[in-house]
């Protein structure tokens, strides 16, 4: 019998990919703060998550090659942030950025975000024609880190994406997932086939149903959650029997 996933978690409630996106539009749309506050506060405790496994590996983050895998929603925005912190501890770090939509475009947050990753130094390639050069980089990495795919994100990943993935899990380098380890179903746990496999997941503002599931937990390796500034009201009426 499997075990269910539990409500709450270390003191987190336990919720739905469906729950955290009403969450976000609330705490955008009544609480008045920018989603471009909420993706800096993400990738903020993201670079920090990575800069404790590279002390906890005996490196020193200055010293260290970081590659950060981007996808073009805002999963990749929080990743250009981290890149962005990153970058000012003194490491050096790379991103690589799946294709535009169809349009040519990015979201404007993510937008925003590579031009601020840029203004100091973080290096940024689109991958669909850098996969010989993201290789080669993920092979050399101290520690990658994956922003490919959110909890907005279902079926298997396809293209660029599902080739960025089997980069990354060929390179055999320590992973740091944002929010989910891109292929796993944010809700149930389950996947297609195609998944990375995390030594860390930060879940961002709170823990998703699929991270707790148990078919999810070699794929998530240790969990924590990053806060990224939600309302304390929002959070505590998720408490509220």
């Amino acid at each position: 019998m499997k075990a269910p996933i539990p409500e709450v978690w270390q003191g987190h409630p336990v919720v739905s990919p469906a729950k955290m996106a009403e969450l976000d539009r609330r705490a955008i749309d009544v609480y008045r703060i920018p989603a471009l506050d909420l993706m800096e506060n993400a990738g903020r405790g993201v670079a920090e998550e990575a800069r404790r496994m590279l002390e906890a590996s005996g490196q020193r983050v200055q010293e260290a090659l970081v590659t950060v895998c981007c996808g073009r929603g805002n999963n990749g925005g929080d990743g250009f942030v981290a890149a962005r912190y990153l970058k000012e501890m003194g490491a050096e770090v790379m991103a690589f950025i799946a294709p535009a939509r169809r349009d040519g475009t990015y979201s404007p947050e993510v937008m925003k975000n590579i031009s601020r990753a840029a203004e100091i130094g973080v290096s940024a390639h689109q991958a669909s024609e850098e996969l010989i050069e993201l290789d080669v980089r993920l092979r050399s990495s101290a520690l990658l880190i994956d922003a490919l795919l959110g909890t907005g994100s279902s079926g298997k990943p396809a293209g660029a994406v599902h080739k960025m993935i089997q980069c990354m899990m060929k390179a055999r380098k320590p992973v740091l997932a944002v929010d989910i380890p891109s292929g796993l179903d944010p809700a149930t746990g389950y996947h297609s086939g195609v998944i990375v496999t995390a030594n860390v997941t930060c879940a961002l503002g709170l823990p998703k149903t699929g991270l707790l599931a148990a078919a999810a937990a070699r794929f998530v390796g240790e969990l924590k959650v990053v806060d990224i500034g939600l309302p304390a009201q929002l959070v505590d009426a998720l408490r509220k029997p």
